[in-house]
């Protein structure tokens, strides 16, 4: 730092003014013309190089002639022994920077300062000189408007690093460094943040690059947030080469409340925020034109310049020139009025929306699952075959033809990416992401458990891992999932699931699950990043998304509701409007979306019943009909094989449960319970003349024992002190029911035939586990657990003899079932069910997991199966989507706007 007094030739240091990456700034006194100046001093490793000192006081020529009023002038460049230093005008105001902090910039003076910005940038740009370092803090505010300040990043346009060779060189020729390094938060700060890709990819900077940064400048403006941001170097990067920025009118911290951005803003700043260069507005001129067409049309005055009128006998006119001209000038009038009076009916004319239906595709027995792109182009969808195979196509909505998407395969549940280039998904126990037009899959992180995700717009996605887990957060360029929510356990909350991002991308959406039979619904929760806490909305039957124009829609039943969401208040307004009726529900809780263009997109139900049983073979190939008439889950075969008890939903009943069995000899069906709460869960007695199962929504779980037969009382027993949880298995023994709390806290033991009936739980277990199993000799014990590994795997464990422990699946597993005497455990993985040979008679011994078949409906939530098997191995009854489901397609509304509106 320099001390005040300090000469550097004519000029008497008098105070400091800051600091930054390309030197300090100084107060100063010119002693000549007795006024102040601002003197920045060059840091010494960029002086200390003859090469680029000569190559900085030709460049500070070209800038010292840029005689603009919105470009802070530069009057000397000089050099007091090693101490090379710039004088410039002196500016009293404040940066744009600090203005910002307040807020974002009302529209009439954002659009007045982004006019000077810009008419300065191209005068810089008509001298050939790029500024490369365009950013709210290098803009001061000053009485008489904006100014346009340190070139000192700046290079002659045309002039390439190879003029000047060394690392020094490289330091003045490279992309602006960062300014400051990570913020107590973790954010990068900095002019990376205003930097266009093609500099971040190392390719030379041009006028475009300024073009790009004045986007950000202006987004910044309107808004009062960075166009792009990230928590690491390389998450920013991410983002600002593959994302977009939230709509300027959606974005959390936008506009004045009640006030829209100036028409046409929105187009303006995304064209120049274009990653091609060659889609960008080309140059500063262009952006300065078009926003003084914005201010006319806005009707701002004082904004747009006026071009001066010529003097006074400058021209000389022929005699009848101007009553030639007021002809010209007439007819040119008519010719606007005519336009005007045709084209203003129509731009002011309703919005027509239309309802069309998109099919299954031919051989196919189901399309559902609709996602609508984030720009409202594409449509994707679900589409299984007769033997369960799952395959994701894809629709552009202005054509009237689907095509499957190359490596679609087998895609649980895919979700887009903000900007609708890709699809996000889990598989193989990790989070990854798949290009629309196909090609190499990309991995995110490892992933443990889940299927659902949001990518919000800010470059983070949410993840709701497994049914007892918080909601999980991890940035789309890769990284490590970090909670992103907290499980309300006073509301009797037992984990997170379906994320939804709203537009800003940092306040979300989700359910908070609720294990009462509610269908996998529950708590309606909004979110935001940087906090673990949410704020109650209310309540949902199934999933929950954002909608645009500030609306919430979720599920009561099968029908579709939405209610205004108040962001502010944190609270849902005003009545609840239908959206749509007999919506396809059950595993995936609502086939419903929606894009942030009001595109709506959702699956109809199929009136009668949903997913069905059906037998199928080892290799998953369906025989035979449907099996029920209603909606089902949880199927369990008896031991003899000839019965099958299975939970229905009855959607008419606020998604009551019951459990029937079916005679499958005789193909009929009786129902076993009559309760007012959710039963669910059923497990057969060893001797198959009793059933068991769980009863949901009290205080504390409870189990009913009864007939099979349906005669006689039920014995109904509290599984005290547990949570609610379910069954696992009725012991080979047949005295004791093995139970799973909700919270995944450990296996435990209830015993049918004791006074007591206290559960004993398993010891020398991890401390996650859930869905115990023992073996048919009774020796050993099969259980998932999320201890010790990246996604909750199969275990088996000794109950008996030496103690060990065996792993089991390798890629994530659950469910785990025993067949053929205990030579065989059967496993759910990623949708698909698996086989594994063990020994068991000696030493325990695990072959390699094996695929069988992709199951037509995977199990949703820890308490949920949607398959069973005979003791064999050999006979399979699964949960089966309705074949008639494609009857319905799926039905797409081009205007969402018209169902929340209508009168």
């Amino acid at each position: 730092m320099l001390a005040s007094g300090t000469r550097l030739g004519p000029y008497e240091i008098l105070s400091p003014l800051g600091a930054g990456g390309m030197g300090e700034v100084y107060r100063a006194k010119d002693t000549r013309l007795g006024r102040d100046v601002a003197i920045k001093v060059l840091p010494q490793h960029l002086s200390a190089n003859e090469e680029i000192r000569l190559r900085f006081e030709r460049e500070a020529k070209t800038v010292s002639s840029l005689n603009h009023p919105n470009i802070c002038t530069l009057f000397d460049v000089g050099r007091e022994g090693e101490t090379d230093y710039l004088v410039m005008e002196l500016i009293d105001g404040e940066t744009l920077a600090d203005r910002l902090r307040r807020g974002p910039v009302p529209g009439p003076e954002l659009l007045r300062l982004g006019v000077q910005i810009a008419d300065a940038l191209d005068r810089a740009h008509r001298a050939g000189v790029i500024h490369r370092d365009l950013k709210p803090g290098n803009v001061m505010l000053t009485r008489s408007g904006a100014k346009l300040m340190d070139f000192g990043l700046a290079r002659a346009a045309g002039m390439t690093a190879q003029t000047a060779s060394g690392s020094a060189m490289a330091a003045m020729t490279q992309s602006p460094t960062v300014g400051q390094a990570l913020t107590a938060e973790g954010s990068l700060v900095g002019t990376f943040q205003y930097m266009a890709p093609e500099q971040l990819e190392g390719r030379e900077a041009d006028v475009r690059s300024d073009v790009w940064a004045l986007g950000c400048v202006l987004y910044e403006m309107a808004t009062g947030k960075r166009a792009f941001e990230g928590r690491s170097q390389a998450t920013l990067i991410a983002a600002i080469i593959g994302l977009e920025p939230a709509p300027v009118v959606e974005a959390p911290s936008g506009t004045a409340p009640g006030a829209l951005p100036p028409h046409g803003l929105e187009r303006l700043i995304r064209t120049c925020l274009a990653k091609d260069p060659e889609e960008r507005n080309q140059t500063a001129h262009d952006v300065k034109l078009q926003l003084q067409w914005i201010a006319e049309n806005a009707g701002l005055s004082g904004v747009a310049t006026p071009l001066p009128a010529p003097p006074a006998g400058a021209v000389a006119t022929r005699p009848g020139s101007s009553r030639i001209a007021w002809g010209v000038a007439a007819m040119l009038a008519l010719v606007v009025v005519a336009a005007f009076a045709w084209l203003w009916p129509q731009a002011h004319a309703p919005r027509p929306s239309f309802w069309f239906q998109t099919e299954a595709p031919p051989g196919s027995v189901n399309a559902a699952w609709p996602r609508v792109s984030p720009d409202g182009k594409l449509l994707i969808f679900s589409v299984s075959d007769t033997a369960g195979k799952v395959s994701t196509w894809v629709r552009p909505l202005d054509q009237a033809e689907a095509h499957a998407i190359p490596g679609g395969e087998n895609l649980r549940r895919p979700y887009w990416s903000p900007d609708s280039r890709e699809l996000v998904f889990v598989a193989d126990s990790k989070i990854q992401r798949l290009p629309i037009a196909g090609g190499t899959r990309v991995v995110v992180c490892a992933a443990n458990g889940g299927a659902d995700l949001s990518w919000g717009s800010r470059g983070t996605i949410l993840m709701d891992g497994s049914f007892t887990d918080s909601l999980l957060a991890v940035p789309a360029a890769g990284g490590e999932l970090k909670p992103a929510s907290r499980i309300d356990h006073a509301l009797h909350e037992v984990g997170a699931a379906w994320p939804c991002f709203l537009p800003d991308g940092e306040h979300f959406l989700f359910i908070g699950n609720l294990d009462n039979g509610s269908g996998g619904g529950g708590n309606i929760r909004l979110g935001k990043l940087g906090t673990l806490d949410s704020q109650l909305l209310g309540k949902s039957d199934g999933r929950v998304e954002y909608a645009p124009g500030g609306w919430v829609i979720y599920l009561r039943g099968s029908t579709l509701l939405a209610r205004k969401l108040d962001l502010g208040a944190g609270k849902l307004a005003g009545e609840p409007i239908t959206v749509a009726e007999n919506l396809a529900v059950g595993a995936s809780s609502g086939h419903f979306s929606i894009s942030p263009t009001g595109i709506f997109a959702y699956s109809a139900g199929v009136s009668g019943g949903g997913n069905t049983l059906q037998e199928s073979d080892r290799a998953g190939h369906l025989t035979g009909g449907p099996l029920s008439s209603a909606d089902c889950v949880n199927p369990a075969l008896s031991p003899d094989g000839h019965r099958l008890l299975y939970e229905t939903t009855d959607v008419g009943a606020s998604l009551q449960r019951e459990i029937w069995v079916r005679d499958l000899d005789r193909g009929t069906d009786a129902k076993l319970t009559f309760v007012t709460r959710a039963t669910r869960n059923p497990m057969w007695s060893p001797d198959g003349r009793r059933f068991a199962c769980t009863i949901r929504g009290g205080e504390r779980s409870q189990v009913m024992i009864g007939s099979a037969d349906g005669l006689g009382s039920v014995d109904t027993l509290t599984v005290a002190p547990l949570s609610d949880g379910a069954i696992t298995q009725w012991t080979p023994v047949g005295s004791r029911l093995l139970f799973t709390p909700a919270d995944f806290g450990g296996a435990y033991a209830v015993p049918t035939d004791s006074a007591t009936r206290t559960p004993v739980k398993f010891a020398g277990l991890a401390q996650h586990v859930g869905q115990p199993v023992i073996s048919p000799d009774g020796r050993w014990l099969a259980y998932v657990s999320q201890d010790g590994s990246p996604a909750p795997q199969v275990y088996v464990q000794s109950l008996t003899g030496v103690p060990g422990r065996w792993q089991i699946s390798t890629k994530g597993g659950y469910n785990p079932f025993w067949t053929r005497g205990g030579r065989e455990i059967l496993f759910e993985s990623n949708g698909g069910l698996l086989s594994v040979d063990v020994e068991s008679a000696g030493v325990f011994r695990a072959g390699e997991p094996k695929p069988l078949f992709q199951l037509p409906t995977p199990a949703f939530g820890a308490f949920a199966r949607t398959w069973t098997c005979s003791e064999d191995g050999n006979r399979f009854f699964l949960v089966v989507p309705p074949h008639t489901a494609n009857r319905n397609g799926i039905t797409v509304v081009t205007d969402f706007s018209k169902l929340v509106n209508r009168k």
